[in-house]
C-alpha cells in the first residue's frame, strides 16, 4: 500500500488481484469503517460478493452512524457527522455508490450539488441568558498568552505528549476563552482528554480555523447520517451478492502467531472476564511481504447468535477485518418518561469484549483498558427531540434565523448554551432528517458534555431526567416563557434520550501502540478497522478515519496497486499556516503583540530585510504584518 495524490491515481482502476476469485473475506461490524471496507473489496479488490461475508451483532447496520424511529420511542439519533470537502477516502468512494432517490447519480454527486446550492453557516454560534446571543462575535478572544499556549502545543513532537491530558499544556488563559468553547463543543473534547489529540486536530483542520466560530468550512448530508450515507453502501453491496449475517456476535478471533498448526489455549479469569492466553508453538519464517514482524495468522472467529455458539475455521485465503472497540458499545435509551439507564460500574462488552480476548494474543493488538476502563471520563449523553406541531419551531426560528421548515440549512452547526449547567448544545440540520418523516414535524438533536451537574430548571443531573425533563430543559435555555415549558415538553414533543459511556474513548490520553496498526507487523490475513485502530494519516472522530481505515486493510491485505489518497496536506501549505495564525487572534497582525523592546526591535530589523520581498508580500497578503 502507498499513498498518492492528484488525478494521475484518482481516476485509475486498479488490475484485478491475482487469484482474488478463491478468496473470502470475513468483515466483523457493519460501521462505516466496515462497510467500506467491503465496498473496497467490490470495487477495488474485484472480489465476488458472495465471496463477503459481514457478521453484524445487531439486527442493523451502521454502527454508531444510526437514525431510526423506533416503534414505541420515536426518532432517534445518537450523534451526527460533518464533513468537509477533502474528506478525501469517502468521497473516492462515495463517487461510485449510487444515492438512494436517484440511482442514476452518485452520493457524492448528490451531495456535492446539495452543499453548492445551499452552503452552510451559521447565524448563532452561542447563546446565554435564556435564548440571547452569546456575543461572541465570531471571535476566538485568546490573549497572546493563550496563543503561544496553543503554538507550543502544535510544535510539540507526538512523543512528548503520549499519555498526557490537555491541561498539561493549556491553562485558564485557553481554557475560559471563546476558542475552547467552540472547540470542545464542535469536537467533544474535555478538559482530561489527550493533548495528542489535541495537536493532532489542530495539525489536521488548520485550514479550518477560521471557519470555526461560524461553521462555514462544514458540509452536511440531507438527511440523517444511516439513510444518507449507510444504507446506500449497505444497497451497492447487496446488489453485488454480499452476505449479511445479523443477529451474531464475533466472540473471538484466534491466531496463529510464530507458527505451528495454531494456537494451544488456557483460559484464565479475569474479573468477571474470561479471556484467552495464546501461548502460539514455536516455529521459524522467511521474512513475509506484510511485515518483518513474527508472522500472525487469524485461524478461527468464535461466533454466537443468540446463544448457539459456532466456529468458523480460517486459512491464509480467508481474510477478517476486524472492527475493534466501540464508542457506541453499551449504550442505552430512555424515551419521553424514562431516563436512559447509567450504570457507573458499567462492564465494558461488545466490541470491547472481543477486543480485550484478541488484544490478550499479542501485544501488537492494541491496549482496549486504555480506552474503556473509565465511562465515567468518556461519556455523555444526547437525546433526540421531535417537535409534533407548530408550538417550538418560532422559538427556534428566533435564534437560529431561518425558517426550519424549508428544507434548507437551518442552524448550520450546533448551537451551545454557554451557560447552561450541562453545557448543552444543540443542532437542527436541514428538515425532514428522515425521509418518512411528517412535513410539519422537526427532529432537534441535543447533547450535554457534562450530564452528571443538576440542570439549571430541571434541577437534576442529565443522566437521571427523562426525555421529557430534558426537553424542558432545553426550552428553558431557549427563552421559553416558563409558564409554557411543563405544557411544550409533555404535549408537543417527544424526546428520547441516549446514554452513551464510551462516544469519546478514543480521545482518552494515550501511547504509541494503544491502538494496532491497520495491519499490524507480520500480519498475513488480517486487519483493524475503525475509531481504534492506528493509520498515522489521518484523524478520529470522523466519518474519513473510519473509511481511510477500510481502505487501506483492503489495499494492503490484497496489494491493490493504486494509491490511497494522502490526507489532504493544509498544515505543510504555509498560507494555511499564516492565515490560521491570524484567525486564532480574530485578525490582529503579529506587530500588535506585546514586545518587549528588544523583541521589538529585532522584528523590526527582520522586517526591514524582508521588504521588497516576496515573503513581505504574502506576510502582507494574509496579515500577519
Amino acid at each position: 500500500m502507498y499513498y498518492s495524490n492528484g488525478n494521475y491515481e484518482a481516476f485509475a482502476r486498479p488490475k484485478k488481484p491475482e487469484g482474488v476469485d478463491g478468496k473470502h473475506a470475513y468483515i466483523i461490524g457493519t460501521g462505516l469503517a466496515a462497510l467500506s471496507a467491503a465496498c473496497y473489496l467490490v470495487r477495488d479488490a474485484q472480489m465476488p460478493g458472495a465471496n463477503i461475508h459481514i457478521i453484524e451483532k445487531d439486527d442493523v447496520p451502521g454502527g454508531a452512524c444510526d437514525g431510526a424511529e423506533i416503534p414505541g420511542l420515536g426518532y432517534v439519533m445518537r450523534g451526527g457527522r460533518e464533513m468537509d470537502n477533502h474528506f478525501e477516502v469517502m468521497w473516492d468512494l462515495f463517487r461510485s455508490i449510487p444515492s438512494i432517490e436517484n440511482p442514476d447519480v452518485s452520493v457524492l454527486d448528490e451531495y456535492y450539488w446539495l452543499n453548492k446550492e445551499d452552503p452552510n453557516y451559521s447565524l448563532c454560534r452561542a447563546t446565554k441568558e435564556l435564548g440571547k446571543d452569546a456575543g461572541t462575535k465570531g471571535r476566538f478572544g485568546l490573549s497572546d498568552k493563550a496563543a503561544q499556549e496553543i503554538m507550543r502545543l502544535f510544535f510539540t513532537p507526538d512523543e512528548e505528549l503520549y499519555d498526557k491530558p490537555i491541561t498539561d499544556f493549556f491553562d485558564d488563559e485557553v481554557l475560559d476563552s471563546n476558542f475552547w468553547m467552540y472547540w470542545r463543543t464542535m469536537f467533544a473534547f474535555e478538559n482530561w482528554h489527550s493533548a495528542l489529540e489535541m495537536k493532532l486536530y489542530i495539525k489536521r483542520y488548520i485550514h479550518h480555523i477560521g471557519g470555526l466560530p461560524d461553521f462555514s468550512a462544514l458540509r452536511f448530508t440531507r438527511y440523517n447520517q444511516y439513510e444518507s450515507m449507510i444504507l446506500p453502501m449497505v444497497r451497492y453491496l447487496e446488489s453485488h451478492g454480499v452476505e449479511f449475517r445479523y443477529g451474531t456476535k464475533v466472540e473471538n478471533v484466534e491466531f496463529a502467531i510464530g507458527g505451528g498448526d495454531g494456537p494451544k489455549r488456557e483460559r484464565t479469569g479475569v474479573g468477571q472476564d474470561t479471556i484467552l492466553k495464546i501461548q502460539a508453538t514455536s516455529g521459524v519464517f522467511k521474512r513475509n511481504p506484510y511485515g518483518s514482524g513474527t508472522k500472525k495468522i487469524a485461524v478461527r472467529l468464535d461466533l454466537d447468535h443468540e446463544g448457539d455458539k459456532s466456529s468458523i475455521d480460517l486459512t491464509e485465503n480467508d481474510y477478517v477485518f476486524i472492527t475493534n472497540g466501540g464508542c457506541v458499545e453499551n449504550s442505552t435509551m430512555g424515551s419521553q418518561h424514562a431516563p436512559a439507564p447509567w450504570n457507573p460500574d458499567l462492564k465494558p462488552g461488545g466490541g470491547w469484549d472481543m477486543w480485550r480476548r484478541i488484544a490478550a494474543q499479542d501485544p501488537s493488538f492494541g491496549h482496549p483498558d486504555k480506552f474503556c476502563s473509565d465511562p465515567q471520563a468518556t461519556k455523555w449523553m444526547s437525546a433526540t427531540v421531535t417537535t409534533l406541531d407548530g408550538e417550538i419551531p418560532p422559538y427556534i426560528q428566533r435564534i437560529c434565523k431561518r425558517d426550519p421548515f424549508s428544507g434548507h440549512v437551518v442552524t448550520g452547526g450546533i448551537v451551545t448554551v454557554t451557560d447552561s449547567s450541562w453545557l448543552l448544545s444543540w443542532t437542527l440540520n436541514r428538515q425532514q432528517q428522515f425521509r418518512d418523516q411528517s412535513k410539519d414535524q422537526l427532529c432537534v438533536w441535543v447533547y450535554g458534555l457534562f450530564p452528571d451537574r443538576p440542570g439549571d430548571y430541571v434541577k437534576k443531573p442529565m443522566t437521571e431526567c427523562t426525555g421529557e425533563e430534558i426537553c424542558a430543559e432545553w426550552l428553558y435555555h431557549m427563552g421559553v416563557p416558563t409558564e409554557k415549558i411543563e405544557a411544550l415538553a409533555a404535549k408537543h414533543a417527544n424526546t428520547v434520550p441516549v446514554m452513551m459511556p464510551y462516544i469519546t474513548a478514543f480521545f482518552m490520553p494515550r501511547a504509541a501502540g494503544d491502538r494496532p496498526d491497520v495491519v499490524p507487523d507480520g500480519a498475513v490475513n488480517f486487519a483493524f478497522l475503525g475509531q481504534f485502530a492506528e493509520t498515522p494519516r489521518d484523524t478520529i472522530f470522523t466519518t474519513e478515519y473510519s473509511m481511510r481505515t477500510g481502505m487501506e486493510a483492503v489495499y494492503t491485505l490484497l496489494d491493490v496497486d493504486r494509491g490511497v489518497p494522502e490526507v489532504w496536506g493544509s498544515v505543510y501549505d504555509v498560507r494555511n499556516l499564516l492565515n490560521a495564525t491570524v484567525k486564532l487572534r480574530d485578525g490582529a497582525p503579529v506587530t500588535d503583540m506585546k514586545l518587549n523592546f528588544v523583541e521589538r526591535a529585532v522584528l523590526g530589523k527582520v522586517l526591514k530585510k524582508l521588504d521588497g520581498t516576496d515573503i513581505a508580500t504574502l506576510l502582507r497578503e494574509y496579515h500577519v504584518i
